[in-house]
């Protein structure tokens, strides 16, 4: 920095000019000016700017005994000391201005600690803020009267005359240096070259430091509209410079940030984001300090490749860069928009938040479904290794029946299938059934199947994959639900043998209990789905599994298991073929199902009773007469039905009174689902057929069933009353 010169003739070089380079005379005082520096730097033979920061670290006072809150407390005090001295200078103005500002920096760190001061008060931090306090302390304690004796010398040096002008008052000196600086910095900010520009942000930087900024002797806001257009066009020392400069200017003062909102003094800010390591440093540093400002916040993430090199530099090397720009993203993430630039990005943390919020909804109508799949169709190597997340994060966004708005995007998934990883078609896979299980779908479901959903689903049958074959089973089965005929029409006999196989093999219990469910929700008259389970000898698996999973647990899977086997077996005791039905007799299906009416879920409850009904429905005809072909060997008198007036057994007639379950079907008449008395009522009225009606009626009255068919009556629903009307005709 140039001093004052203070003779009469060098003073009429110091008018206002179009430029700021210094004429011959003006040159010749600053020649003297910078002689009169080294006679200081010889006087006084210390390194530069240490005259406040070095002394002797002995001088430091001892703080072993001190709380971590009371180190910290005297720290702040301190920083505050020193910087506030560093302004005041009379020497080395420049330099003692940047230490200043970098000093100014502490206290808000030191707060921190102090807030956080039980979780940080640890031997090594300790340590470290107390060497920072023997580098700062002997500052304060260099004499002021030393001070004073440094700047009477430099004020002597430059009252030196150079002719025998007359000396101009010092305040006319002052004014008339005012009236140049203001009016040359401002044409230089805007038009000088590079080292005219530099001297020019010299110049700003110290009306800064002298407050005359404020003093409104110069147009603030034509003087940040120039700096930021400079910004995109300097070099880079200068724009590190101006970055700087803006820093001072918006500290603390959201006014001046107002100022400084624009859009296009935000991208000018956002392009340093991709320069040097120093320059982006203090760049993010800028925006985070205008981030107060909501406009700020609202136009940030809208700039193209903010948010991208924001999360570039938070996995960068530096870590106040680092810092800073996490605290930043963390802010920009209360816009939904942001998140979802962040996750793009590879930076998930602010989506995995929502996620945890469980405000699906509202990420859905920002348009995360389309995002996401962006991210699992792109081939870049650097996007690539984002397709893991982004597919578990539309897994779990699926699970909201919002995501129904988005027409296509269950066909876009599908299409991604063959192409992907198997964690990645897991997440695909789930994702597809969390949209296809919901109970608006019906209208996803088809086009899923319009566009050959079944066709590209089935081979994964065979997947060695446990994780993918057990959702591509989930699946199938949610789609099973409305699309039997079509799923009838593309199951072939490989595809039945491995549901068969998964169901026999499998240690999932979902994965057997979505196979299960798959053959529960197929057409009970086609005969091939049923002829090949037989072959492969699936019912005995069945009985085994109902068995050792009745009781065991009331899970919602294992209820899901014991319903769906329920309903697979109503297909093997279906009333039109007797051998199948005797085939499933002899393999003890019948005490199963009586079993089962006094345990287990109301729909497996119903769908036992179904089963009884279509097996006791042909009991009359498979009756033994009471007149035996062998006289010498008459039936056992235990054999003999008064319900039947003939010899039943429970493996051979299906006899609901043999198998004893008239009893456990009359208590079902009192259970308040509509389905599970529904079915009681059509099993029990088997006993009640023309020719065998009055011994149904007794045997129903002994167990006091004729009251609880009384109650049906007076229920709201049709059916129900239907048949309890039907059997109280044929009671009374």
């Amino acid at each position: 920095m140039a001093l004052p010169c203070c003779s009469q003739s060098a003073l009429q070089h110091c008018k206002p000019r179009a430029s700021l380079q210094p004429s011959p005379s003006r040159q010749h005082c600053w020649r003297f000016h910078a002689k009169v520096e080294a006679l200081l730097g010889m006087a006084f033979p210390w390194p530069r700017a240490k005259l406040l920061l070095k002394a002797p670290s002995t001088m430091a006072l001892p703080m072993q005994e001190r709380k971590f809150s009371k180190l910290l407390s005297e720290l702040i005090v301190l920083s505050d000391e020193i910087a506030s001295l560093a302004k005041n200078s009379e020497i080395e103005v420049h330099i003692f201005a940047e230490i200043a500002m970098l000093v100014e920096k502490f206290p808000p760190i030191f707060n921190d600690l102090r807030e956080k001061n039980t979780v940080l008060d640890k031997p090594p931090i300790r340590k470290s803020l107390e060497s920072l306090e023997n580098e700062l302390r002997p500052s304060l304690e260099v004499s002021t009267d030393f001070r004073e004796k440094i700047g009477t010398l430099q004020r002597q040096l430059m009252n030196v005359r150079f002719s025998g002008s007359a000396m101009k008052l010092t305040g006319e000196i002052e004014e008339e240096i005012v009236n140049v600086s203001i009016d040359d910095v401002v044409l230089q900010l805007k038009n000088g070259k590079d080292e005219e520009f530099a001297v020019a942000l010299l110049r700003l930087k110290e009306f800064m430091r002298s407050e005359r900024l404020d003093g409104g002797l110069i147009d603030e806001e034509a003087t940040l509209s120039i700096l930021f257009n400079r910004l995109g066009s300097c070099k880079a020392d200068n724009r590190l410079t101006i970055i700087r400069l803006l820093r001072s200017i918006a500290l603390g003062n959201d006014e001046k940030k107002e100022k400084m909102v624009e859009i296009e003094f935000l991208s000018a800010v956002v392009k340093s984001l991709t320069r040097d390591s120093e320059e982006r440093k203090e760049a993010v540093g800028l925006l985070l300090d205008l981030s107060d400002i909501q406009a700020v916040r609202r136009r940030i993430g809208r700039i193209q490749g903010c948010i991208v090199m924001l999360v570039a530099i938070l996995n960068g090397d530096d870590p106040d860069a680092s810092h800073d720009a996490a605290k930043l993203l963390d802010i920009l993430s209360s816009n939904t928009q942001n998140a979802l630039h962040m996750a793009e990005a590879g930076y998930f943390r602010p989506l995995v938040q929502y996620l945890k919020e469980e405000n699906l909804q509202h990420l859905i109508r920002s348009g995360i479904a389309g995002t996401l799949l962006q991210l699992l169709f792109s081939v870049t190597s650097v996007l690539m290794t984002l397709r893991e997340p982004a597919s578990a994060i539309l897994a779990r966004i699926a699970q909201s029946e919002s995501i129904l708005v988005n027409d296509d995007v269950a066909q876009q998934m599908l299409s991604l299938l063959n192409f992907s990883s198997p964690i990645i078609q897991g997440h695909l896979l789930e994702a597809l059934n969390n949209i296809a299980s919901h109970p608006g779908a019906s209208k996803v479901r088809s086009k899923m199947k319009e566009k050959g959903a079944l066709q590209l689903l089935l081979p994964f049958l065979k997947e060695n994959t446990t994780k993918v074959r057990s959702k591509v089973l989930q699946l199938l089965y949610s789609l099973s639900k409305d699309l039997t005929d079509e799923l009838t029409e593309h199951l072939n006999e490989t595809h039945l043998f491995n549901i068969v196989n998964i169901i026999s093999t499998s240690t999932l219990e979902s994965e057997r209990a979505a196979a299960v469910g798959i053959l529960s929700n197929l057409p009970t008259s086609n005969k091939k789905v049923t002829d090949i389970p037989k072959r492969a000898n699936l019912l005995p698996i069945l009985i085994s599994i109902m068995y050792s999973s009745t009781g065991s647990d009331s899970s919602t899977t294992n209820n899901f298991l014991n319903e769906s086997i329920a309903s697979v077996i109503i297909r093997f005791t279906i009333f039109s073929d007797k051998k199948l039905q005797l085939l499933s007799a002899e393999q003890g299906v019948i005490l199963l199902l009586v079993k089962l009416l006094s345990s287990g879920s109301p729909i497996t409850k119903s769908r036992a009773a179904i089963s009884l009904a279509q097996l006791s429905q042909n009991s009359l005809s498979l009756r033994k007469s009471r007149k035996s072909r062998w006289p010498c060997v008459p039936p056992s008198v235990n054999a003999y039905c008064e319900v039947h007036d003939g010899y039943c057994f429970v493996n051979s007639t299906f006899c609901l009174v043999k198998a004893g379950a008239v009893s456990p079907l009359i208590q079902l008449l009192e259970d308040t689902e509509r389905e599970v008395v529904e079915a009681a009522l059509h099993a029990l009225s088997t006993l009640l057929q023309d020719e065998i009606w009055e011994g149904g009626v007794n045997s129903i009255a002994k167990l006091s069933g004729v009251e609880a068919i009384i109650k049906n009556v007076q229920v709201e629903d049709a059916k129900v009353q239907e048949k309890a009307i039907w059997m109280l005709e044929r009671i009374f």
